[in-house]
């Protein structure tokens, strides 16, 4: 009888796409990996619908099972109680899941493991008798972080003491000081409001699993791989196993993008990367896209900026991450023709690896986004931090004070970077300043780091093998 992990990642593709990296280690160690999926439709994910097909067509291995349709879907969409709709359609999975689960040969299931947002499949799990591992696609640090902040939350709803200090840096376990204005609005947010609660909920319950992988790696986050194995701080977090960095690979397009054939005529180092992420959420407005264009045109340097369409300002209208924009509108007058010698502006999207791993590229201007730190240095590239939402704020305080990967860029918070910090203050800083070289040295430590952490006798290899141990001491507990 094969034994299976039973994979079931979260509908997004920061979410998506590490969790099945390690669909290659599990294959390597012996297993047969199947992944669940809840159709990528019902989100209405365009983006998420292509990846799932790469993935596939790039694993036989794997066996992928898509759960039947929900009737009556609820609508996702990106607003303020996005968690409640999503946790709905989990929910309304279940049934099918459960399934999926009795269907396969008694057994043969090892373990789950669930995206930390689906969580509540510990419903279906616990009755069936299935040992259940969350995956945290995120850093250790903002889990120490979300953690205590669920500790510390009394029953109105808001954690102690943060209404009487404004945004003083408060102190938490494994991790530097964080004002509140930088904590995950996700966790503070309206104390009554039904999105808390389901935040709350599933921050408790990643702790009732047998074990928590995380994507990151031990020497990159010492301080809070630590504080989270401490008893004292954190008595009832399961093992955690640091798994990382797991980050996508080259695509195997037939064709390189355009952009890709411009850096090749770049000298090394040379162009600073702009890209903000791939989710409408946060996107620039018209203002703050002539600003960076402003910045960019007087900083002298070469650049490789994506643009998308600003956001709307209508919640409930979020911005389509898809929208075609209208650059000769958004960005000022003559721009595109007086910096075309030395810059490129791409709509939408362009193949961020490969952009992060070419010779030419210098610097990368980013929001933040967990995926997208990894990338930047797995490729050894220093950072200028652009937090736009959610823990995107909590990972700038950490890739500046902590790792030395990066500086901040100014003014995030009153809602516009002026040309001037994107110019002097910053992009000339890293380009130019011997801070920059320091950057540039501290982010080649820690790539070479993450370069050592997945070969033998590197640290996640390590913590995956004890992983799997454990799997097989659980799974023989649970069949006695």
């Amino acid at each position: 009888m094969k034994k299976t992990v039973v994979l079931y990642p979260g509908l997004s593709v920061s979410h998506f796409v590490p969790m099945l990296q390690l669909a290659d280690a599990l294959l390597e160690a012996g297993y047969a990996v199947t992944v669940a999926l809840i159709d990528p439709s019902l989100k209405g994910d365009i983006a998420l619908a292509a990846v799932i097909d790469r993935v596939s067509c790039s694993k036989p291995s794997v066996v992928f099972h898509k759960l039947p349709r929900i009737q009556d879907p609820p609508t996702i969409v990106h607003d303020e109680n996005f968690i409640v709709r999503y946790s709905e359609l989990v929910a309304r999975h279940h049934g099918h899941l459960h399934d999926l689960l009795v269907s396969m040969a008694p057994g043969s299931i090892h373990c789950l493991i669930v995206d930390m947002m689906s969580i509540e499949v510990l419903d279906v799990t616990d009755k069936l008798g299935i040992p259940v591992f969350a995956f945290f696609p995120m850093n250790a640090s903002v889990l120490a972080v979300s953690v205590q902040l669920v500790s510390s939350t009394r029953a109105e709803g808001q954690p102690a003491g943060f209404e009487e200090e404004g945004d003083t840096p408060q102190i938490f376990y494994g991790v530097p000081p964080l004002p509140p204005s930088h904590l995950s609005d996700k966790l503070l947010g309206n104390p009554g409001s039904e999105a808390k609660k389901v935040r709350l909920n599933m921050m408790r319950r990643i702790q009732e699993t047998k074990g928590i992988l995380a994507n990151t790696f031990v020497s990159l986050e010492a301080r809070a791989v630590k504080g989270l194995g401490d008893p004292r701080w954190f008595p009832t977090m399961p093992p955690l196993y640091c798994v990382g960095p797991l980050v996508a690979g080259y695509s195997e397009a037939t064709e390189r993008h355009e952009c890709l054939k411009w850096l090749d005529e770049q000298p090394d180092h040379s162009v600073v990367f702009l890209c903000f992420g791939s989710v409408g959420t946060g996107n620039h407005s018209e203002a703050q896209l002539k600003e960076i264009a402003a910045g960019l045109e007087r900083s002298g340097h070469r650049f490789l900026w994506v643009v998308r369409a600003p956001s709307h300002d209508d919640l409930e209208k979020p911005s389509d991450p898809c929208a075609d924009p209208d650059l000769d509108a958004l960005l000022p007058e003559g721009f595109l023709g007086r910096t075309n010698s030395r810059g490129r502006v791409v709509k939408l999207w362009a193949p961020q690896v490969e952009v992060l791993h070419h010779r030419a590229t210098g610097a990368f201007m980013t929001h933040c986004g967990w995926n997208s730190v990894l990338e930047g240095i797995t490729a050894g590239v220093p950072m200028l931090c652009w937090p736009l939402y959610a823990e995107q704020k909590m990972n700038k305080v950490f890739m500046v004070e902590e790792y030395g990967v990066g500086v901040e860029m100014v003014g995030w918070q009153q809602g516009l970077v002026t040309a001037e910090e994107v110019v002097e203050a910053k992009v000339r800083l890293v380009m130019e300043s011997e801070k920059g070289e320091q950057l540039r040295a501290q982010v080649m430590a820690h790539k070479e780091a993450a370069d050592m952490a997945w070969k033998d006798g590197g640290s996640s290899r390590a913590a995956f093998g004890k992983f799997l141990v454990d799997v097989h001491a659980g799974l023989g507990l649970a069949r006695r």
